[in-house]
């Protein structure tokens, strides 16, 4: 068993390894979107057309309980809890994700767009590749001024400012294509995220 491997395996279910760690004996696989074919596999999935609550969450556990399955391994979510598993100090450790200047988790690939689906344990420490460097080092930035509100900063989120603005006027368009301050991330802009994806998260967000 390779990273190269799953990797391929995962890409052939339209989801990719967004990175890897060990974590004690084992190795954590961390699996995200790949753009824009997950959008177009969720939204042909059962699970978007059975009117059952949070299709995308179900939709990620079916696909991704299979691989784990196909690679002897155990499927871990983020919504496996409470305790709920440390996702985002296992998106730090795996090298591939940061600390963005708005305090989000951008990530090589995907940027501020970066989604995390699920996770797969497999037994044993899998050879992983060099990490790549944070693309903030070399970036100027745009992400700390996108906000038409300041709702995200360096140390703090101000939900509730956020969620005013979507729901009088949205100047920035948040709600049907995606939060403003995401989209800005030229790491973001070059990953192929359709409008309609974030669209539906932004739904679901504001109706928390």
């Amino acid at each position: 068993m390779t990273l190269e491997a799953l990797t391929k395996d995962a890409r052939a279910v339209d989801l990719d390894v967004f990175g890897a760690l060990h974590d004690g004996p084992d190795t954590v696989i961390l699996l995200g979107p790949v753009e824009p074919a997950f959008w177009h596999a969720f939204t042909a999935s059962p699970e978007n057309h059975d009117g059952a609550p949070d299709p995308m969450d179900r939709w990620s556990k079916r696909v991704i309980c299979r691989l784990a399955a196909s690679w002897q391994g155990a499927a871990v979510f983020p919504s496996d809890g409470p305790p709920y598993p440390p996702f985002f100090d296992w998106a730090l450790r795996s090298g591939r994700a940061w600390q963005s200047p708005v305090a989000l988790l951008v990530h090589d690939t995907a940027g501020l767009w970066v989604s995390y689906r699920g996770a797969v344990r497999v037994t044993g420490h899998l050879t992983l590749p060099p990490t790549p460097a944070c693309p903030c080092d070399t970036c100027a930035a745009p992400c700390k001024t996108a906000c038409p509100v300041d709702a995200l900063g360096a140390a703090s989120y101000d939900v509730d400012g956020c969620i005013t603005h979507m729901n009088t006027g949205d100047s920035a368009d948040c709600m049907d294509k995606g939060c403003a301050v995401r989209r800005t991330c030229p790491v973001s802009r070059s990953c192929g995220r359709l409008a309609a994806q974030s669209a539906f998260h932004m739904k679901a967000f504001n109706s928390t």
